[in-house]
């Protein structure tokens, strides 16, 4: 990466889910990714318990005695429903509390292999970046090409004219962890000017903040 601006990346948000999937190779490779975090010494924020995915990732960071944070709705803790977490855990009330609180604390977010859960988080992030309410580096790790009629799509809709390529480049892809990772170290941020009013700095509060609260 000689030549490339790298940002300091300390925490990495995962979104998985407590499914393993059908090839052995999406367990390896959340192991794996695991374990490349634990060894660039990168901390691991998640959604909790120890199933699947989530709990095969959490369990590699933790082997490599980095933190582990897991923040989960309470609703998931009763009865034990998605198994212990893997290191420190936050309880929260809703679904979007979790995902805004993820997003505060982390500096950067892949997503690996499951279903619609993962894909919403991933969309719902993908989405405030467009909107300039964080400036966070967005990835998927592409095992096995999971994510190849997904990407194909986004980029269906760019040619179609509904995803601009400004806010194409907010997702990145790669097919290994160490790929991915470089990848969100070299990441530049390009804001939309038309949103630049959302943004709100020290030197200008009384800009406006979107309501990141789900009313129903």
């Amino acid at each position: 990466m000689e030549g490339v601006s790298v940002r300091k990346i300390k925490k990495i948000c995962v979104f998985c889910g407590a499914n393993s999937g059908k090839d052995v190779a999406f367990v390896n490779a959340a192991f794996h990714l695991g374990e490349v975090l634990g060894k660039r010494k990168i901390d691991l924020v998640y959604g909790g318990g120890k199933l699947g995915l989530m709990g095969c990732v959490s369990t590699a960071v933790a082997q490599h005695e980095r933190q582990v944070l897991g923040i989960i709705p309470s609703a998931f803790t009763v009865n034990n429903l998605v198994g212990e977490t893997c290191g420190k855990e936050i309880k929260v009330a809703t679904m979007q509390e979790r995902l805004v609180m993820m997003m505060e604390l982390s500096d950067a977010f892949i997503a690996l292999p499951d279903g619609f859960g993962t894909l919403e988080e991933l969309f719902q992030m993908i989405s405030w970046a467009q909107l300039s309410i964080h400036n966070k580096p967005i990835g998927v790790l592409n095992i096995n090409g999971f994510f190849n009629g997904l990407l194909s799509f986004v980029d269906h809709a760019v040619k179609q004219e509904f995803i601009t390529p400004r806010a194409r480049k907010i997702l990145i892809s790669a097919t290994t962890a160490d790929e991915l990772v470089d990848k969100l170290q070299a990441f530049r941020f390009e804001s939309d000017p038309a949103l630049s009013k959302l943004k709100r700095s020290p030197s200008s509060s009384q800009k406006e903040k979107l309501d990141l609260t789900l009313r129903l």
